[in-house]
This record gives C-alpha cells, structure tokens and sequence, in this order.
C-alpha cells in the first residue's frame, strides 16, 4: 500500500501537470472496440505489443549508409538540408491532400474536405518537459511555420500515442473543442477537461465519420508521460498504435512512432493493401543502445520493408527534418539520405514521395 507520502506526491504532479480550475468542462467520452483485434496485456495489466520479443529485420544497412544525394541540398553535412528532386506521383486518384507540417503532424483533406490532423505538436515538448529536456542537453526544436489551414476547420484531431513529440496540450488548447478526438484506449482521461468530444478506439476497431472510416491499428512501440522516481510512472498504463482512413474505396495509414514487426502483415489481413503509407524512418540510433531504439523505431530499410509487408501503392516518410529534434537520429536528414540508400540497395518499384517541412501533394 503506498505510503501517505507517496500518495500526496501523486496527487500532486497530476494536479501540476494537468492543472485543475473549477471552471473546467467534462469531456464527453465514447469507447469503441469490437472483438475482431483483442489488444494484449502483460501479467500486471499494462498493455504490450502484438508481437513481443527478440526480431530479427530481413535486411539492416552496414556500410556507407549515408552517402552524398545531389537532389538533397544541405547547408552543412546533413543538416539544414532541402529535397529537391522530382516526384513521379503514382496515380492513385483517392483525392486525398496531404500537408506535412513537420516531425509526425500532418493535415490530411478527404475529397468531401473532411480534415484530419494527426499529432499535432506546432511548438516545443509540453512544460516542464521541454525545460527539462533542454537542461539535459537534448536539442531544441525549430519551430515549424504552420499556416492557418492546419487548424481551422478541422474535423477531427488523432493522436497515435502520448509521448511529448507525439502529443501536446498546448494544441489542444489551440484547436479547442470542434474538432472530435480519436485515441487509443484508456487515453481519454490524458486530455484536458474541456468539452472536448473523444472516441476512445481499441485496435482493429472502428469509427464512421462521415463518409470516411477511421480505423486505430497496431503500433509496436511503448507509452508513457508522467514520472516520479520511485513514485510513479504510467508506462503502458495507455494503448498506442497507428491510423487507417478509408474513403471511397481508398485508403490511407498513419503509422504513427513504431518498431518493425509482424503487425504490418496483420494490418494488411484487415485492410488489404493499403494505398498510401506515412511511415517513420528515424530515431533508430543510439551509440550504446541501438538494439532497443530499433526495436521501438523503423530504419529507413524496416520502413520499407514494412511498406511490402503492407502492399503500399506510394510510401510517404517522416521523422527527419529541420523541424525535428533528431532523437536517436545522427543528423536532421541522416534517415533520408539512409531511406535513399536503401531505396535503390533492395531494388523496389515502391513509389517515395518525399517532401519538406510545409510541403503538401495530392494523390
């Protein structure tokens, strides 16, 4: 039983982290989930991925994986860099708009202008994390310019899981209470109290929205967001995973932060193949424990693989940037010039539409 101490202690980091005001709105709360995709959960209740345990990847880059590419443009050795190479735009026709708004945001317009963001982070780490995290040493974010249309009229904001870089208060604050919320399960009660309206989605589970269906997936990563040295923490405590979005027979995923895992394969059992992939390609190094980051985190290779496993028509990547905090990554666009590498090492007709901060393209 915990102590009066430590109790106190937890009382009162949630009270300083998610603040309280007795002018404050309840969220109205819907949880869905069906049987088809039961999420796991190890022996203490807290949640794990689909398929845990040691993995082998079917191809790693060993040498010289991060040659030079005059169509990408740097100021200095990987840094400050510009894509400037051509697109070959698979004709897909599925009407969708997508504009990359930096790290893992993105604003997506259906074809009945529907508009969907996914993790909007605009600014730094929620306080006190980005002080801390600069205090420590870790790089502060560039902000990104997002415009006007990334956050007005937005039909619905979904969060892939609830890590700083993910997930923002500050934004939510920003986009009020118009938009609907989509979750993974048992993350509702992370949001602030204001009104909002929020669709808690266990995996292979979903949602009608419109004329669109809104799918959560798998992811094979971790979660967590408030510690206390032997205090507290919440690790697992809520679920994580990805997002498909299907429209008149198209479709589209969201990966959202993920390792590599037999979970692609069982994305395309459900879906089918998928048409457009938004794929992580970074935060895979680490000088000492490179085994772990990858094991949470796509390379550019697991990313195209993943991308086979899916059936994926074209392949978007993120996570590399000037607008990154380059986390587990050697450099803003050492994952880019990686994923080009490797691109044309496996030899793969995969489409790549690769853009810069603030750049958008119809498919």
């Amino acid at each position: 039983m915990m102590s009066a101490f430590r109790l106190f202690s937890v009382f009162l980091l949630i009270v300083l982290v998610n603040g309280c005001s007795i002018f404050s709105r309840s969220n109205s709360v819907e949880r869905i989930s069906s049987d088809s995709g039961p999420v796991a959960r190890a022996s203490d209740g807290r949640y794990q991925n689909m398929f845990p345990g040691e993995k082998s990847y079917p191809v790693t880059c060993d040498k010289n994986c991060y040659p030079t590419f005059e169509q990408l443009a740097c100021r200095e050795d990987n840094e400050e860099c510009q894509f400037t190479g051509k697109h070959e735009i698979p004709d897909i026709e599925s009407g969708f708009s997508i504009l990359w708004l930096g790290h893992a945001s993105f604003l997506v317009t259906l074809p009945d202008d529907t508009k969907l963001l996914f993790d909007p982070v605009s600014g730094q780490f929620d306080w006190p994390i980005d002080w801390l995290h600069a205090l420590s040493g870790g790089m502060t974010r560039r902000a990104p310019s997002w415009p006007d249309s990334a956050t007005s009229d937005v039909s619905a904001v979904l969060y892939s899981h609830l890590h700083y870089d993910h997930f923002n208060k500050a934004d939510i604050a920003k986009l009020g209470n118009e938009p609907l919320y989509f979750v993974h399960q048992d993350t509702a009660g992370y949001l602030p109290q204001d009104g909002l309206t929020i669709k808690e989605v266990s995996w292979f589970s979903d949602y009608q929205l419109g004329s669109a269906t809104i799918s959560a997936v798998p992811a094979h990563h971790f979660n967590s967001r408030y510690w206390v040295p032997f205090l507290y923490n919440d690790d697992e405590m809520a679920l994580w995973g990805g997002w498909v979005i299907e429209h008149d027979g198209r479709t589209l995923l969201f990966a959202g932060d993920t390792g590599y895992s037999a979970h692609f394969k069982k994305i395309r059992e459900h879906y089918g193949s998928i048409d457009i992939c938004m794929l992580p390609i970074a935060s895979y190094y680490h000088p000492e424990y490179a085994t772990w980051y990858r094991y949470v985190h796509t390379t550019p290779e697991d990313a195209l693989t993943a991308a086979d496993d899916l059936g994926c028509k074209v392949m978007i990547p993120w996570g590399y940037g000037n607008a990154s905090w380059q986390m587990g990554d050697h450099s803003s666009h050492s994952p880019l010039k990686r994923l080009l590498k490797m691109h044309q090492e496996v030899n793969t007709s995969l489409p790549l539409v690769i853009m810069n901060e603030g750049e958008s393209v119809s498919l």
